[in-house]
């Protein structure tokens, strides 16, 4: 099956369904020298880990095994592997599935595609959202590459179904949003969120929602005109995730409705240095990143299994007939989806920085080595709860 990779100096291939032994990701192309740990890769995979309130009670430990590319605690320039075995697998769940496929989902255009007789139904198979582990897998790698340039990545849900935030956060919230049930960036809006899941899940129903991500201290002049846009590379790369459904950056779709005279942002000197003064553009002008603050935005559309009975076709007959989906489903797949956002986001960014010698492709020194575990060990001590918020 092709397109199973992204990047160009920086490639990552995910490997694995969602009902199969494991899931995991190959990634090729990170320079020697760089402080990994399972534990750096755990820390990640735990924003999408399932099981937890509010989203799959599909309970996975998400832990990692990394079988390649590291040696003494430092990557050796070799690929690195990286396994997550599925360990909370009831296939029979899905035993309907086999010959109803479910609206909203990927199963005929699969069926269509391979053939009926090729098709793994156990959850979805490979068009599950299971297989972004791999991709957060990647990224923990590539964000804690990018502490190099002391680029900092964080996300939250701006909306679920017609709840919106409707005042703007700190970036700072933003970042501290990972710990919340609901990826809400502000308190009142995590009770809102709440009480919108909880009416899903107990129906039967489910939400589509807004993610955001904020990019902190991008390198600027990352991006290759024409066809390698970051824009482009961006897009490509947040339509990718199972269950998007749009994406913009900057003002986005509002520049739509303005005139010339609104939408240009004043070039301003910001603390000695060159800057506009609104960020309208999201950090990124001509295809190329012009080092203020990254905002990208991807729309996700409900999760597609639902209980709500709902029509379809028996394929043994080929007979109208009628569906229920039962099984582990997130009543609210942008959840989790914020942390495959977050993840996308970066390994675009770190194979640009990669390309455009921002990062050295080929080894770090220990110098850089020591500066990018240092601001890894604050970055994940920034928002961590105590035990008495937990």
């Amino acid at each position: 099956m092709p397109g199973n990779s992204f990047g160009k100096l920086f490639r990552v291939t995910t490997f694995g369904e969602s009902h199969g032994p494991a899931v995991g990701a190959v990634i090729d192309g990170v320079p020697a020298g760089l402080p990994l740990s399972k534990e750096d890769i755990e820390f990640e995979l735990s924003f999408r880990r399932p099981g937890r309130f509010l989203v799959s009670g599909r309970r996975e430990k998400d832990e990692p095994e990394i079988i390649s590319g590291i040696f003494e605690g430092r990557t050796t320039g070799a690929p690195i592997a990286v396994i997550v075995r599925n360990t909370d697998v009831i296939s029979s769940l899905y035993e309907e599935i086999r010959h109803k496929p479910r609206p909203g989902h990927a199963d005929l255009p699969f069926i269509m595609r391979y053939g009926y007789e090729n098709w793994d139904y156990r959850g979805g198979g490979r068009s599950s959202a299971r297989e972004t582990v791999g991709r957060v897998i990647a990224s923990a790698i590539a964000k804690k590459l990018l502490m190099l340039t002391d680029t900092i990545i964080a996300g939250h849900l701006r909306s679920i179904g017609e709840v919106e935030l409707n005042e703007e956060p700190t970036f700072e919230e933003i970042l501290c949003s990972k710990y919340s049930p609901v990826r809400a960036a502000k308190k009142s809006l995590e009770e809102k969120f709440t009480e919108l899941v909880m009416r899903a899940h107990q129906s039967g129903d489910s939400y589509g929602g807004v993610a955001e991500v904020v990019v902190k201290n991008p390198p600027a002049g990352l991006g290759e005109p024409v066809f390698d846009k970051i824009k482009a590379d961006l897009a490509k790369a947040i339509m990718s995730i199972p269950a998007a459904v749009g994406f913009e950056y900057g003002l986005g779709f509002k520049l739509a409705r303005m005139r010339g005279s609104e939408a240009n942002d004043e070039i301003v000197v910001k603390e000695g240095k060159l800057g506009w003064k609104r960020n309208v553009a999201g950090g990124i002008l001509g295809g190329i990143t012009n080092g203020e603050p990254i905002v990208v935005r991807c729309a996700f559309k409900p999760t597609s299994s639902i209980r709500i009975p709902q029509k379809t076709v028996d394929l043994n007959t080929m007979e109208e007939a009628e569906i229920s989906v039962k099984g582990r489903h997130d009543p609210v797949v942008a959840i989790r989806g914020v942390a495959v956002v977050e993840a996308m986001v970066s390994l675009v960014l770190v194979d640009h920085a990669i390309r455009s010698g921002v990062i050295p492709p080929v080894k770090l020194d220990k110098e850089q080595a020591k500066v990018i575990q240092e601001r890894w060990e604050r970055y994940k001590a920034l928002c961590r709860p105590t035990e008495e918020s937990q």
